[in-house]
């Protein structure tokens, strides 16, 4: 009888080989995983929304009791006049229209003072807005209009001054018009051109060429001021001690400084730019899309931020997955589904975390301890769960180069899709040049060292 040769059991055992089907299986297995993972990320995206909405919220509860987004339109001159029309039966009916009248010149000289008001963790750009308004009026061309001068009331024009939102009027308009001072009431005898507004009532003397005009408003206002260019030639000279505006609305200034703690701005509007006359009745037109302004805007605003980011995670998650998966391979280890899930809503978590965090604390910080927490808790449970320090300290460096690599993404804006596209290829690149010796159809994983799940 044969003893057996007990030296044999202290030989290497033959590599399991995986063929190609159980590598496919694999593949697959991942790939319905990254599928399921865009739940959970879809839910991030609309918990980022619904706390920029509530944010959203909160400002504008604090811009009505304060004064929402401001638009100055203003001045301009309504006068009724009788227009007379004879029936079919020889009757004269005689019913009554509106005249709108423009200024010939608009010169405004606007001064912002910004703050930043909190409530609980979200903050809303308030400011207090200074406005000197100066111009003239001159007796409109009425030929062309096919209007008789004698039609025309002009003991009962109206002088208008529209402001979108009356809540932020904080002291009395006083208006000089034509050497004489007025008293200013709200409302006004007609919304075809504003909703909202003041008036003045006088008498137009038909003795005076030039009629000038100055007054001054006093606003309070939420990060939007704009000004309408009412007149034939407008002028707008606007500064603030705020170092991040936004010029928004129908025209660009002519020129502008932007310093770390301030800006000016000037507008100069000709009437040739707008889709409306100097004088007009019977119409109705949009003065509104000639607006002109600035935005006052907090840049590290952490929702828009986070949006942008989370567009990222599904490549995130693939780029993660991938990693385990080629470190799989080359380290000769078996990662179980479960634990590929398991990395996947950690990777998930770094947006509700940075989302948590940034509210309190600065987004840049926020990140940061975003992405270290992330990274030590994935590259911990590769090192235990796995076994192989190797293994973790890859899978580590690799987490690392891809919240690096996005961040330097967030911050280069305008270079994002040049960043994005160059990062893939080299990411592409290396993953080809890593597995080009690696035999797909047969793949070899060390049944000595290798872990179930």
């Amino acid at each position: 009888m044969d003893t057996p040769d007990h030296s044999r059991g202290f030989e290497a055992r033959p590599a399991k080989v995986l063929k190609s089907h159980s590598a496919t299986v694999k593949i697959i297995a991942i790939a319905v995983l990254v599928l399921l993972l865009l739940i959970p990320s879809s839910m991030i995206s609309s918990l980022i929304s619904e706390r920029e909405y509530r944010k959203e919220s909160v400002v504008q509860e604090i811009s009505a009791k304060w004064g929402g987004d401001q638009s100055l339109i203003a001045p301009y001159i309504t006068v009724p006049y009788t227009i007379t029309s004879v029936t079919s039966e020889g009757k004269e009916v005689r019913s009554t229209a509106l005249l709108y009248w423009l200024p010939e010149a608009l010169d405004i000289q606007a001064t912002l003072t910004p703050e930043i008001r909190y409530r609980s963790i979200f903050e809303a750009v308030l400011y207090q807005a200074t406005l000197d308004v100066s111009g003239h009026f001159v007796l409109p061309a009425l030929k062309a209009l096919e209007i008789n001068a004698e039609q025309v009331a002009w003991d009962k024009a109206e002088l208008v001054i529209g402001v979108s939102d009356l809540t932020g009027i904080r002291s009395a308009v006083e208006l000089e018009f034509a050497e004489q001072t007025y008293e200013v009431s709200p409302g006004m005898r007609s919304n075809n051109i504003t909703d909202t507004g003041m008036h003045a009532r006088f008498a137009v003397s038909m003795e005076l060429l030039t009629m000038p005009f100055r007054f001054r408003v006093d606003l309070n206002g939420s990060r939007n001021l704009q000004v309408v260019p009412l007149g034939k030639t407008t002028t707008l000279d606007m500064q603030a001690n705020w170092p991040t505006p936004s010029f928004d609305g129908a025209f660009l200034p002519v020129s502008h400084n932007i310093d770390k703690d301030a800006f000016s701005a000037q507008w100069s509007m000709l009437h040739y730019t707008r889709n409306y006359p100097q004088v007009w009745s019977q119409k109705s037109y949009q003065v509104r899309d000639s607006a002109s302004g600035v935005s006052l805007i907090i840049p590290a605003d952490p929702y828009q931020k986070a949006t942008r980011l989370s567009k990222y995670a599904l490549m995130l998650i693939v780029f993660t997955f991938a990693a385990f998966f080629f470190s799989e391979i080359l380290n000769r280890k078996r990662v179980h589904p479960i634990q590929y899930l398991l990395v996947g809503l950690a990777v998930v978590l770094f947006y509700a975390l940075l989302i948590a965090l940034s509210e309190h604390i600065d987004f840049d910080l926020a990140y940061g301890i975003a992405a270290v927490c992330v990274t030590a808790m994935i590259s911990l449970y590769a090192r235990y769960s796995i076994g192989s320090r190797t293994f973790a300290l890859t899978l580590g460096g690799i987490l690392t180069s891809l919240y690096l690599y996005m961040y330097i993404v967030l911050q280069l804006q305008d270079y994002a899709l040049l960043m994005g596209s160059i990062g893939l290829f080299l990411i592409l690149a290396l993953t080809m040049y890593i597995t080009r010796h690696v035999d797909w159809y047969n793949l070899k994983v060390d049944a000595d060292t290798q872990t179930e799940a």
